[in-house]
């Protein structure tokens, strides 16, 4: 068995066994195939596709490469998984609201490559906040208030990490095969007995379409089947940004309002629904009864209560967060409703005023962002606030955020946010 053999099979679109992709996964692993050998293997993946076979066996070699979190003493644990999008700021508030039903979270979030921070980037833009604890203290602190979010700790899943680096870089980043592993062999090696993911579908999504959406969490499923894990996907609208704020300590203080009822409605209804289902399959109850709890907790102050209790186990300080002074108002040069808002292009400018990173050494800004001021299908007058810009050292051409706005005479209906559910 060689090398070249597995990656010619692969370009004839044959199916390799499970001894054919260990052999590359540990080969490339261990440094005795090339990266120019494994992007072909990749490309040729991404291309013709792999059987449901190929991707179980690929999670499972992935999955059993490094170590694995054993969290087997404070189970039932429910995770959450979202597959990114602008303004994505779901955990910050569904992981205290959960943990506020009793549930326990014990959540291992990433830093983010593109237009703003990851999960832990957010959590860093509160001063002082511990992302790096140790998995014992991190259990300890699941058992205490049935909540903790950490960076990646130990060494999980060290062969997804190296080929998800090459797929950054080699144009084969959009293979559901490819993704569905990659985030399965890192939530199996996390150590929850449940997990909910949010498949984001849009312009500002790595899913363009609602089949390619509809595909990968069929997937995903399938690979939690696979490993007894239960795994309910919901398809996500996201061609326009989640809330209103994009922008690390932004996004921070709007899930501080959501966590406190006064969020934006589509942020809202997104993170009531998916606690619903966390707090359903963490507790065995009922959906309905389910809904009512989270609901409760939202607004009778239970759910920031123990967003506070996170952040001080974690040493962060939230009367110190900073947002940029510097503020630029950008106003509609037309009358009407809005049609579109481009998800993509708002993040790419956010990226630019230095809220997001296109490197892993890129330093974040955290002060810097956007802040809409109008949704799909809202009225907007001529001379009337589109939004707000904070900016610190790097700017953006007015006409490049005018852009992103699509303004028609007729009235729009807004955007339907959860577009299905699959379990």
């Amino acid at each position: 068995m060689t090398i070249i053999d597995i990656i010619t099979k692969k370009k004839n679109k044959e199916e390799l066994t499970y001894e054919e992709i260990k052999y590359a996964v540990d080969g490339y692993l261990d440094g005795s195939i090339k990266d120019y050998q494994m992007s072909s293997l990749l490309m040729a993946i991404t291309i013709n596709g792999m059987t449901n076979k190929e991707t179980f066996d690929l999670t499972e070699i992935m999955l059993n490469s490094g170590e694995k979190i054993d969290l087997e003493d404070i189970q039932p644990v429910v995770d959450k998984h979202s597959t990114g999008g602008v303004g994505d700021k779901t955990t910050l508030i569904l992981a205290p609201l959960v943990a506020s039903c009793g549930v326990n979270v014990a959540k291992m979030s990433g830093r983010g490559l593109g237009f703003t921070g990851g999960t832990i980037d957010k959590l860093e833009s509160i001063p002082g906040f511990n992302t790096s604890i140790d998995i014992d203290k991190f259990k300890e602190q699941v058992k205490n208030i049935n909540v903790a979010i950490v960076g990646q700790m130990g060494n999980l899943v060290p062969a997804d990490k190296k080929i998800y680096a090459l797929r950054d870089v080699t144009g084969t980043v959009e293979s559901i095969p490819l993704i569905a592993s990659s985030i399965m062999s890192k939530k199996l090696a996390s150590g929850a007995s449940t997990i909910v993911i949010d498949v984001k579908v849009g312009n500002g999504a790595l899913m363009k379409t609602e089949s390619d959406a509809k595909a990968l969490a069929n997937l995903l499923v399938k690979i939690g089947q696979q490993h007894n894990k239960k795994v309910v996907c919901f398809i996500t609208d996201m061609d326009e940004p989640l809330g209103y704020a994009i922008g690390n300590s932004l996004e921070v203080l709007e899930s501080i309002n959501t966590l406190i009822g006064k969020g934006p409605k589509d942020l809202t209804n997104l993170v009531i629904n998916l606690a619903t289902y966390m707090v359903s399959l963490g507790k065995n109850i009922k959906l309905e009864e389910a809904y009512k709890e989270v609901t409760e907790n939202l607004y009778n102050g239970k759910a920031y209560k123990k967003f506070q209790e996170l952040v001080k186990n974690q040493n962060g300080k939230l009367n110190n967060i900073k947002i940029s002074k510097k503020i630029i108002s950008i106003k509609s040069q037309k009358e009407g409703y809005i049609k579109h808002i481009n998800a993509l292009s708002l993040g790419e400018i956010a990226r630019i005023l230095g809220a997001g990173r296109l490197n892993k050494e890129d330093k974040i800004d955290f002060e810097v962002g956007i802040v809409l001021n109008k949704k799909v299908g809202d009225k907007i007058k001529k001379g009337e606030e589109l939004l707000k810009l904070y900016i610190n050292e790097k700017e953006v051409e007015e006409e490049k955020i005018l852009d992103c706005f699509t303004i028609t005479k007729e009235k729009q209906n807004p955007t339907k946010l959860i577009k299905t559910i699959i379990n």
